[in-house]
């Protein structure tokens, strides 16, 4: 049953929520309690006459509240568990703290607490979000959507928790990372919580110690693999596109293999994508586009070395292959020798054996012939640094401090200004601290990370920004501007589309002072106009619906809810 539908009254055009249930079960709905501000009238309607204090409250007096015991907490991880606690109590109320604070609060809703929350999940859930889909349950999948009781659903987020972050095999426990990740869609793009869904596929862990560990909440079982793995995801497809055949399918955090396969499988037959190849992919590819305009030189000109050749590292490399290719016309084969991808082995040559995705970006043997290095051995990170001269210099490793000092001063001396991108994240992951690199390169280098990280000071005493590399920037616009386009699939140009907007966005005063990517209180402006570009986008490629810039720009604006309580009217349904 629905929990609830959004109505329009046909005499007052007011909006409203006709909701077919009363009392504690009302209170007890995160999405729809509000807490001291239900009115009078709504308490008398919906039986809640002295379940709640006298006082009727504003949403702006439970913001105070709200943040009141925020500010209280002494650690990051009690901070996580308080915003998760008014989530699972008040979505309305959580969701309005969070567009306030966003800057403040995104390190705990996700990179890199909630990383370190889901190494604990099964000791700290307090309350079930989403979905679990099981073996046991997927044939069944029609059902398990409609028990949400969402009206409709346009956004759905899913992991099988495999790579959550740095950490790796979480199973279940990695369901923090799409209730994250949702939450920040509805907080910078304004998408509406009730059309928002967590899912993840439990299907077993490889991870010995939660095996091992009796209290945690997924099945014991090693994980589905092969042929029965892509059999239960294809039926979970066909059962989304059933019950919910508008919905956006974004894949989280899946393993390297399954990554790339399901992407290939599904980006042509629903509107899909992958944040951690695609958006990383963007992001990096946007902040690079603001480092040509301070250096001045085209990114062809760059050399430059990629460690860490996963998904990231592949999404990151194709995205810079496209910039170089639309924005200053090299070829694909001429872009892709521009770029040393260097994984665990080394750097990537011809003949290695090497997995599709990394493929084309093998370097050619002759490239390496007259470089000085151990010939026994695949060149290292230093090896390419030293003989390739390295001046882009991008982490998704997850190797805490592998760009050392050494390796550091010799992409310095490479160039005047250096790129150095240390995008692996928790900060505990992290390639690079700010301090480091500004010591090794004199406070030359233009920087970027993966999580946040304080500005520094350079030698002559000048702030210096440390550019947060975050996935932010392109994933909520992302999915808005593809739902409200109607895009039938999520394209490489979309993808660039968004970067390129993302750049120009900079202001000359902002890169002056090292930004590469705009500031993240301007969250909300910055998913507008990416949602804005990919809709073109997909107009123009015709995979959108066709109406005008100005028709799209107000549909945009029309879809970005702002959180405020709606009013409530009783109706059996």
């Amino acid at each position: 049953m629905k929990r609830f539908e959004m109505r329009v009254d046909p005499l007052t055009h007011e909006v409203y929520y006709a909701i077919g249930y009363k009392g504690y079960p009302l209170m007890n709905d995160p999405l729809l309690n509000k807490g001291s501000s239900f009115p009078r009238g709504e308490r008398a309607e919906f039986g809640l006459n002295g379940l709640i204090a006298e006082s009727v409250g504003t949403l702006e007096m439970q913001l105070e509240r709200a943040y009141g015991n925020y500010s209280a907490k002494s650690t990051d991880m009690e901070r996580y568990i308080t915003l998760n606690g008014l989530l699972d109590r008040n979505e309305t109320l959580f969701y309005a703290l969070l567009t306030r604070h966003i800057t403040e609060m995104l390190p705990i809703v996700y990179t890199p607490t909630v990383g370190q929350a889901c190494l604990q999940m099964s000791h700290i859930l307090r309350r079930y979000r989403g979905l679990y889909v099981t073996q046991n349950n997927v044939h069944n999948i029609e059902q398990l959507l409609e028990n949400t009781g969402l009206p409709d659903v346009s956004l759905i987020v899913v992991t099988d928790g495999e790579r959550i972050l740095g950490f790796g095999d979480l199973g279940v426990d990695g369901m923090g990372i799409p209730v994250g990740k949702l939450s920040l869609y509805v907080a910078a793009a304004g998408i509406h919580p009730a059309s928002t869904l967590p899912i993840c596929f439990d299907v077993g862990t490889n991870n010995e110690r939660l095996l091992n560990d009796p209290l945690y909440l997924g099945i014991r079982k090693p994980r589905m693999v092969g042929e029965a793995y892509y059999d239960f995801v294809e039926r979970f497809v066909q059962g989304v596109r059933r019950i919910f055949p508008r919905a956006l399918l974004q894949w989280e955090d899946f393993g390297k293999s399954n990554a790339f396969n399901l992407l290939n499988r599904y980006h042509n037959r629903i509107p899909s994508f992958n944040d951690d190849i695609q958006g990383t992919g963007a992001t990096a590819s946007a902040a690079l586009m603001t480092a040509k305009k301070i250096t001045g030189r085209p990114l062809s000109a760059e050399k430059i070395a990629i460690l860490g050749f996963g998904q990231a590292g592949s999404g990151v490399a194709n995205a810079l292959v496209t910039l170089m290719e639309r924005e200053e016309g090299i070829s694909v084969a001429e872009a892709r020798r521009r770029i040393f991808a260097v994984d665990i082995d080394g750097l990537l040559v011809e003949g290695m054996a090497a997995e599709t995705h990394q493929q084309p970006f093998l370097q050619p043997k002759s490239a390496i012939e007259n470089w000085k290095f151990d010939k026994s051995k695949s060149p290292k990170l230093k090896d390419v640094v030293d003989n390739a001269k390295i001046t882009v210099l991008i982490g998704l490793s997850a190797q805490p401090g592998v760009f050392d000092n050494t390796i550091l001063k010799s992409v310095g001396k490479n160039s005047e200004h250096p790129i150095i991108l240390a995008l692996s994240n928790p900060t505990s992951r992290t390639e690079a601290t700010p301090q480091a690199i500004m010591e090794a390169t004199g406070g030359r280098a233009l920087m970027g990370f993966g999580s946040p990280f304080a500005n520094v000071l350079d030698a002559g005493g000048d702030e210096v920004h440390c550019t947060q590399c975050n996935n932010l920037y392109i994933f909520p616009g992302m999915g808005l501007g593809a739902i409200v386009s109607q895009a039938t699939r999520v394209t490489h140009r979309m993808f660039h589309a968004a970067s390129r907007t993302i750049s120009e966005m900079v202001t000359e005063e902002q890169r002056k002072k090292g930004m590469l990517l705009p500031s993240l209180d301007d969250i909300r402006r910055v998913s507008f106009e990416v949602a804005f570009a990919v809709g073109k986008q997909a107009r123009e490629d015709s995979i959108g619906v066709e109406m005008s810039d100005d028709r799209f720009a107000q549909l945009l604006r029309d879809a970005m809810w702002v959180p405020h309580y709606y009013p409530y009217r009783f109706n059996r349904m």
